[in-house]
């Protein structure tokens, strides 16, 4: 088992994370516009809302809807820097490097994966 695989298998214990899933129409929209485009649109929120240094919204910064991206980050506990640092050991106060992105955004779709094969 890799980092990714035992970080969502340690989530999945939460009441918390577990309670995000996606819905019919999280699925229809990433079937609309392809898993490549929701894994571009996840490094895209991440350098925006995640990466920098300082972000003056900390806490607030990932809406509870609206995007897949944004259930997933919950679900993950990569929606804020506080978070990172509870769950995943990376800690405030100073830009993410390369690879904490790409860790980030490997989860993120990892449990976006597992969603679109879940049977309700």
């Amino acid at each position: 088992m890799n980092d990714v695989d035992k970080k969502i298998e340690d989530l999945s214990k939460s009441k918390f994370r577990s309670s995000f899933h996606l819905k019919e129409k999280d699925k229809k929209y990433i079937k609309e516009k392809g898993i490549d485009t929701i894994r571009i649109h996840a490094e895209d929120f991440i350098d925006k809302r995640l990466a920098p240094e300082v972000i003056l919204n900390d806490g607030k910064q990932t809406p509870m809807r609206g995007h897949p991206v944004f259930i997933a980050q919950h679900a993950t506990a990569t929606c804020c820097r506080g978070c990172l640092e509870k769950w995943h050991k990376i800690k405030k106060g100073k830009a993410l490097s390369i690879k904490e992105k790409e860790y980030i955004v490997d989860i993120i779709m990892k449990w976006i994966h597992h969603e679109l094969e879940r049977k309700i």
